[in-house]
């Protein structure tokens, strides 16, 4: 399921229309977004938590050269999904 397959879902279930739909699901995605700006957890009740995660720098190899190279720290989102989630699926 991509974005528009979520939208569409919303619509049919709402039975709105696709612009309210996409509405709601910007809203929603941006919410957690923000939530992960400011915050290291975002975490939804019966579906489960985005964290936020911090990777150090690190050493690699670049697979073109094979020279070693200086990885920047970085930081990506993660998911852990909740029991009732992992129930259904």
């Amino acid at each position: 399921m991509n974005k528009t397959d979520l939208i569409e879902a919303v619509a049919a279930e709402l039975k709105g229309t696709k612009a309210d739909a996409a509405r709601v699901v910007d809203t929603v995605l941006k919410a957690i977004t923000d939530g992960l700006k400011t915050e290291d957890k975002v975490a939804i009740s019966g579906f489960g938590t985005f964290v936020k995660r911090k990777r150090p720098a690190r050493k690699g190899v670049s697979p073109i050269t094979k020279e070693v190279i200086e990885i920047k720290p970085s930081t990506s989102c993660g998911f852990r999904a909740s029991a009732n989630l992992k129930e259904q699926l």
